[in-house]
This record gives C-alpha cells, sequence and structure tokens, in this order.
C-alpha cells in the first residue's frame, strides 16, 4: 500500500531531522524551505481557512476519508467528521515547511507553525498528501503537536 510507504518515509525523515536531544539547551529552529507551488497551496489554503475560522474550507483541504491526528485528541477520520472537529477551532496563525517529498501520487510535508508571521514556532506538524483525480493536493493525514515539554 503506497500511505504506508510514505509513512515509513515520513517516519525516517522525522527521525533524522530530529534525534532524540538531551536536556540542554533549546536546539536551533529548522530552516524554512520553499515549497512547490501546488504544494504551497496546500500550506496558504489551510492557514487562510484556520485564520478565517472556516472549517468547511478546512475540511475540504482533505481527502474524502482523511485524518486529524491532533495531540491528546483521539483521531478523526472524513470530511464531515473533520468539519465538526474544526467547528470553533481558528485564529491566527502562519505555517511553515522544513521538509517534503513526492512520489508519484502520495506526499509530505513537515513544518512548523506560530501564532503570527515571523514568530517563535509554537509547535510542528506532518501533512501526508495525496493527489485527486484532478491532480490536486489533498490531505490525508494532518498530525500535530505543541513545543511544550
Amino acid at each position: 500500500m503506497k500511505l504506508i510507504g510514505i509513512a515509513v518515509v515520513v517516519m525516517a525523515v522525522v527521525l533524522v531531522l530530529f534525534p532524540a536531544e538531551g536536556r540542554g539547551a533549546e536546539p536551533e529552529p529548522q530552516p524554512s524551505i520553499p515549497l512547490p507551488p501546488e504544494l504551497a497551496r496546500v500550506l496558504t489554503d489551510y492557514q487562510s481557512a484556520w485564520q478565517a475560522e472556516d472549517e468547511k474550507a478546512l475540511a475540504a483541504l482533505f481527502a474524502e476519508n482523511g485524518y486529524v491526528l491532533s495531540s491528546g485528541m483521539p483521531p478523526v477520520k472524513g470530511r464531515v467528521r473533520i468539519e465538526e472537529r474544526y467547528r470553533g477551532s481558528g485564529g491566527p496563525l502562519s505555517l511553515r515547511a522544513f521538509a517534503y517529498g513526492v512520489e508519484g501520487s502520495v506526499g509530505y510535508i513537515l513544518g512548523g507553525f506560530a501564532r503570527h508571521e515571523g514568530g517563535p514556532d509554537v509547535g510542528k506538524f506532518t501533512l501526508t498528501l495525496v493527489k485527486d483525480s484532478k491532480d490536486r493536493w489533498l490531505i490525508m493525514s494532518d498530525m500535530d503537536n505543541g513545543n511544550q515539554r
């Protein structure tokens, strides 16, 4: 299954980019990288919908059977449930990428999020992506968590 293969690739990248750190000084933030326009659109559309508190627009960014995997909450599957999950959510948000990959019709973006552009990351995320029949990238899974210890 292609998604299992991409999940293995994502985990390998995460382990390389984020080795276990000691309890010493804070690690340097990962540098931002530019994304190809078709992947950058996913982040800009997500950021815009979140800022507008538009749960319909957020859910539309996901594959029909996509997942939201938020820290401290059970998984949510499917656009209808994703829309319900995001109802009442939103506000200031700035997304940035620090890694991505594409293999055929699957891909991923790893990144950080802040409350405003240029601000310190308050969390990080992985987006697993799939292309639909119109060659548009959709989110298959969105996993995020905060940077607090």
